[in-house]
């Protein structure tokens, strides 16, 4: 059943119980999941996943799936990824291919980002004029095979607002449908 209150569609709420089975259920039916390895515990709303999974998007695919299920307040992601055991690429591999792939990825800066991969992890620096390059940059890299973890530590170097960047924002914002700019107030620091 639905409720209509105004303009806005309110589900019935579920129990832990129900949230739990609507999870395990979202998993199994998510292709790119292997279910069998991931535990989940509902308390209050919120999911808990744990276990162990095959590679970082496996990862990442479990977490959205359980976010897709209604009546899920937050999702707490601690599944880790196993470690392939033969599967013949070290830390330098990973190294080497994560170096190539950051240079040939078309979102991220020449020369701003390195890897550096140690037991599997990788850790990327540099630095980026934009939080969609960082990003980049750690999606290119997770879906080398024999990473377990990234850590994003890339920087986001900024450059000082101009006369114009108060001008050009509130441009930007009544152009953006979902927002009302009589409601935002725009207030630079540092600008010249």
């Amino acid at each position: 059943m639905w409720d209509i209150v105004g303009l806005v569609a309110q589900t019935p709420h579920k129990t832990d119980q129900e949230l739990k089975t609507a999870v395990i259920e979202e998993l199994q039916y998510t292709p790119s999941i292997d279910e069998t390895g991931v535990e989940v515990q509902v308390n209050d709303g919120t999911v808990t996943l744990s276990g162990e999974v095959a590679s970082l998007p496996e990862r990442l695919a479990a977490k959205h799936a359980a976010m897709r299920v209604g009546g899920v307040k937050n999702v707490t992601n601690k599944t880790s990824v196993r470690a392939p055991i033969t599967s013949g690429v070290n830390d330098q591999d990973i190294a080497q291919a994560a170096s190539q792939i950051l240079a040939w990825a078309v979102d991220v800066p020449p020369n701003a980002v390195t890897a550096h991969v140690r037991d599997r992890k990788v850790t990327l620096s540099g630095e980026v004029t934009w939080e969609y390059q960082r990003n980049a940059a750690a999606r290119a890299v997770m879906y080398l095979k024999g990473v377990t973890q990234i850590s994003n530590e890339i920087s986001l170097g900024s450059q000082p607002p101009t006369t114009d960047t108060k001008a050009a924002v509130e441009a930007a914002m009544r152009r953006n449908a979902m927002l009302n700019p009589r409601w935002i107030t725009i207030d630079l620091d540092g600008s010249n």
